[in-house]
């Protein structure tokens, strides 16, 4: 097969040919089939335009292809620069047309293509190769250049990219198995484990997985640091770690991970579209740091500012508040938190009734004489709630068994 060099449309010029012969509709069931791969200038799939058979050994009857012919000799060029057809059996010249080109015009051709019938011919149009490029004007190798260089950049960034969502994937997969940690350590140690042997089973298995997610959104972070969910990915993983390690461990992971989630914020403040889930998501994560330190105030600042941020999930946020002083102990602020949370939404979140409760309930003084305890104000109202919500809930059994014993309050049914 020989090859005729001319220019690609693509990069400002084109040639003009002379109309080619023709060559006939085959009988039916004597064709063969071709296809092939379309390759530009810059080595990348040409996609789009047309590849057309042009018979040789007829007169041209005009420019183009008749009618009876575009049935057969002219294909496609799909998005991944492949095409494919059929045609009598014959030689043929091979002509690569974009789709803006009209039919006396060409990119590249190739010559002397022989089809057979019933066979398939594999035939590509390569335009990136020496000859084709060495035949270029000046000023468009030297663009050929830079739209290579530029393509080569792209390629690197698109492969970024793609490892970094592969990582997404398997970061989704290990927070899902953090949070099902338990029932994990369960099932690989048999129904006969003992609780504790269980509970280091799922110590090992979140430390793991989080340690897993931290080594990768390390990598990924770096690789694309204005990407802010590979951060916020990084300082879940590290408040994570921060709770599982070593008391004198501790501090320096919440060091670390309050960093991380402080660089979200900052590259969403860079951000040309900032996304309010990503800035909540940080300045909750900030709030869980500042709770489990011992930084009250700082710690409802944040959360406040989660909330602000993101409105939709500030019940979420405020919940989360909640729990977290109840953990650390601080009863006031667990009721603050519970008490922003139900003017919120005072009707979908019954646990924010119960944790106002537990956090009143500290508070309350025991009467000997009646054997009864003395609820501080809103702390009966606001169990009450609880059960008026969720009067089959997971602490449903311990809210009736507080008011049964609670002075001046119907025992709940």
């Amino acid at each position: 097969m020989k090859r005729t060099i001319s220019l690609w449309l693509g990069l400002l010029a084109f040639t003009l040919l002379p109309a080619f012969a023709q060559t006939p509709v085959a009988p039916k069931g004597s064709t063969g089939k071709i296809h092939g791969h379309v390759t530009n200038p810059t080595g990348a799939p040409q996609t789009g335009g047309t590849v057309t058979l042009v018979g040789v050994g007829r007169v041209a009857s005009g420019p183009g292809l008749s009618a009876q012919m575009a049935e057969k000799g002219v294909f496609q060029v799909d998005d991944n620069g492949d095409y494919a057809g059929e045609a009598a059996p014959g030689t043929y010249s091979v002509v690569y047309r974009n789709k803006d080109m009209k039919p006396e015009q060409v990119a590249d051709k190739v010559d002397d293509v022989k089809i057979q019938a019933g066979q398939n011919t594999l035939q590509d149009i390569d335009m990136s190769r020496k000859e084709f490029i060495d035949k270029l004007p000046a000023e468009q190798q030297k663009q050929l250049v830079e739209l290579k260089k530029h393509n080569a950049e792209a390629m690197k960034a698109n492969d970024v990219i793609k490892h970094i969502n592969d990582d997404l994937k398997l970061v989704s997969q290990d927070f899902k198995d953090a949070n099902n940690a338990h029932a994990l350590a369960a099932e690989a140690l048999g129904s006969s484990a003992s609780k504790p042997d269980i509970d280091a089973k799922e110590i090992e298995i979140k430390t793991a997985k989080f340690t897993e997610i931290e080594t990768l959104m390390l990598k990924d972070s770096a690789a694309k640091p204005d990407a802010s969910v590979l951060w916020a990915q990084l300082g879940q993983a590290q408040l994570g770690l921060a709770q599982l390690g070593p008391l004198d461990d501790r501090p320096a992971k919440y060091t670390q991970a309050e960093a991380t989630y402080k660089k979200v914020l900052e590259v969403e403040a860079a951000s040309k579209k900032p996304d309010p889930q990503a800035q909540g998501a940080a300045n909750s994560g900030l709030g869980e740091i500042y709770a489990r330190t011992g930084k009250a105030p700082e710690a409802q600042a944040a959360y406040d500012a989660a909330a602000k941020i993101n409105p939709p999930q500030a019940s979420f946020y405020y919940k989360n508040e909640a729990i977290i002083f109840f953990q650390t102990g601080n009863a006031d602020a667990q009721v603050t938190a519970a008490d922003d949370g139900i003017k919120i939404d005072p009707k979908n979140q019954p646990i924010l009734y119960y944790l106002k409760g537990q956090g009143l309930l500290q508070k309350a003084t025991f009467d000997a004489k009646t054997g009864k305890y003395n609820l501080p104000p809103g702390c009966a109202e606001a169990y009450q709630m609880y059960l008026q919500l969720a009067p089959t809930g997971q602490f449903a059994a311990d809210v009736k068994g507080i008011l049964a014993q609670a002075a001046g309050v119907k025992a709940p049914k």
